[in-house]
């Protein structure tokens, strides 16, 4: 069954000068005569591989400027895809143009904290994706250091699989595994520091890679937004359970409670959930940059 419910997914809006090529879990991509592709984020929002058929206002901009912060951030470390940011008014602020790029077939997820999927790993095995872990970890025990736990990317509908570094190697090359893991987990430590002197705990998050015309390995997609990474209030953080978020855990946890068997579509989100999940990215986006949405 689709991540879009019965419906499928919803009619990519037209873009003069721009053709439509895709549409996923949140962003449509167009391309144009110069084969330059117009990312545009949307206000979809997606939990347990399923799309909600809820909007939440203002949330692919939040997505959009909040990469392109953290792009400027991190470009010393790598390049990123960004061409311009001057797109068609009509998806002006959620949009950027960007090079194409051959894609790498791994998810490259950076964890600093044990939570989610990871935590349930180690409760079974004292490790995360191969990476042997210390014995009496919590759930939101910060970890001894950065580990990279890779995952298999999927349809719109289906799961990521985490899986582990040689699984990684074999799908895209040992040495160019080596250099996603060097990158993700020097991107995600710069990132956490900075984060951390905005009182904000940056648990995981996921980066996607390609390489460009040239051969040279980018940084694509998104970068370290709250709908690809988890950030905590670095005040109230306390191992042992859930922490407050600025994430979709809200609405995660929203979904738990009301009895939704996630085998079907999902219910239409009610008022405060939604404008609640609005204010959590538009906060992420304040302490984060500094600056008010």
């Amino acid at each position: 069954m689709s991540g879009f419910g019965l419906a499928g997914p919803p009619p990519a809006p037209i873009i003069t000068g721009w053709s439509h090529v895709r549409t996923g879990k949140v962003r449509d991509l167009y391309t144009n005569e110069k084969k330059e592709i117009l990312l545009v984020a949307s206000d979809r929002v997606s939990a347990y591989d399923w799309v909600m058929p809820t909007t939440i206002p203002g949330k692919g901009a939040v997505l959009t400027q909040l990469s392109l912060f953290w792009f400027e951030l991190l470009e010393d470390i790598i390049p990123n895809h960004v061409i311009s940011t001057d797109v068609p008014k009509a998806v002006e602020d959620r949009a950027i143009i960007v090079q194409p790029l051959d894609m790498f077939s791994v998810e490259c997820v950076a964890r600093g904290y044990l939570t989610g999927s990871g935590w349930s790993e180690y409760q079974n095995n004292s490790s995360v994706c191969g990476n042997p872990l210390p014995e009496g970890l919590e759930d939101g025990s910060k970890l001894p250091k950065t580990i990279f736990t890779p995952a298999t990317k999927a349809d719109v509908g289906d799961h990521d699989i985490n899986i582990d570094f040689e699984t990684a190697a074999q799908q895209i090359g040992h040495d160019v595994a080596e250099s996603l893991r060097e990158l993700t987990i020097d991107l995600y430590d710069t990132a956490a520091d900075f984060a951390l002197s905005r009182g904000i705990i940056l648990a995981d998050t996921k980066f996607e890679f390609g390489r460009n015309a040239s051969g040279e390995i980018v940084l694509g997609d998104e970068a370290l937004t709250p709908d690809s990474s988890r950030f905590w209030e670095l005040s109230t953080w306390a191992p042992g359970g859930a922490q407050a978020s600025f994430d979709k855990q809200f609405l995660r946890d929203y979904l738990v409670a009301s009895g939704w068997d996630r085998k079907s579509p999902p219910p239409e989100l009610p008022t405060e959930i939604v404008e609640k999940t609005a204010q959590r990215y538009e906060e992420a986006f304040y302490r984060l940059t500094g600056s008010k949405f």
